[in-house]
């Protein structure tokens, strides 16, 4: 018997109640958002259940959201796979800009491990009860999280770079005289 999609939705739902919500497909995947008090629970219960059995952890990374409101500025993403009935989940949970935190799932997945460094290096996200949480990529003095958007892309003063080489000309841009 193939896991079917409303069967991983009842199981998580029944055991986890108003704690998981927003039940949606995105692009074939079954994706929903669980609270951040249950988020490990959920991802263990998905792990060990006998019906769901999602053996692998795909990928975790962390999103960052300026323009939503304080308390879901920031999410976590965890990319389930199981490879028995071959179906995939992504599981959201969402954190306030005022504690960007979450217990870490490394003690279920060892490979989360890597992927809650390098989701801290980018974001700041503080993986609660990770081994060693300190940055992975970036320099240890660093005091930003580059992957944040709270600064501009660009330099606007910048006076040594061509818009046209970016793509970017004013409407009335002649290509016949480069003006």
């Amino acid at each position: 018997m193939s896991l079917e999609i409303t069967d991983i939705q009842n199981r998580i739902s029944n055991r986890f109640g108003e704690e998981v919500l927003n039940f949606r497909m995105e692009r074939d995947i079954l994706t929903f958002d669980a609270t951040s008090s249950v988020i490990k629970e959920v991802i263990r219960f998905m792990k060990e259940d006998e019906v769901l059995r999602f053996n692998f952890l795909t990928d975790l990374c962390g999103v960052h959201y300026p323009d939503n409101e304080v308390k879901a500025q920031f999410a976590v993403v965890y990319l389930l796979h199981n490879w028995i009935d071959n179906v995939r989940v992504r599981v959201k949970t969402f954190l306030s800009a005022d504690k960007v935190e979450v217990d870490t799932v490394s003690d279920i997945f060892a490979s989360a491990n890597w992927m809650e460094r390098e989701t801290y290096d980018f974001y700041g996200v503080v993986f609660q009860g990770h081994p060693k949480l300190k940055r992975i990529l970036n320099d240890e003095g660093m005091i930003s999280f580059p992957m944040r958007k709270e600064y501009p892309l660009e330099d606007s003063g910048r006076t040594d770079k061509d818009d046209r080489f970016f793509g970017r000309t004013p409407d009335n841009y002649d290509p016949n005289t480069n003006k």
